[in-house]
């Protein structure tokens, strides 16, 4: 649990690694551009992925009570 930190790269590479791989227009998935639509889906899974990082670190675990 000490390198739990280190999770929070995981958005920051999803975002940005393959922005040059996946800048176009075609296909459209859910009637938006590819480009839009992955912004949007990383947006979303980084609020997930931070929700849960917040639920396993162990300070938040004191500051709740729950040891």
């Amino acid at each position: 649990m000490r390198y739990i930190k280190l999770l929070l790269l995981i958005p920051f590479i999803g975002m940005l690694g393959p922005l040059p791989l996946v800048n176009r227009i075609e296909p459209y998935m859910l009637g938006m551009p590819f480009l839009l639509f992955w912004i949007s889906l990383w947006m979303v899974l980084s609020s997930v992925i931070l929700y849960i990082l917040y639920k396993l670190d162990e300070d938040n675990a004191e500051e709740e009570g729950r040891e």
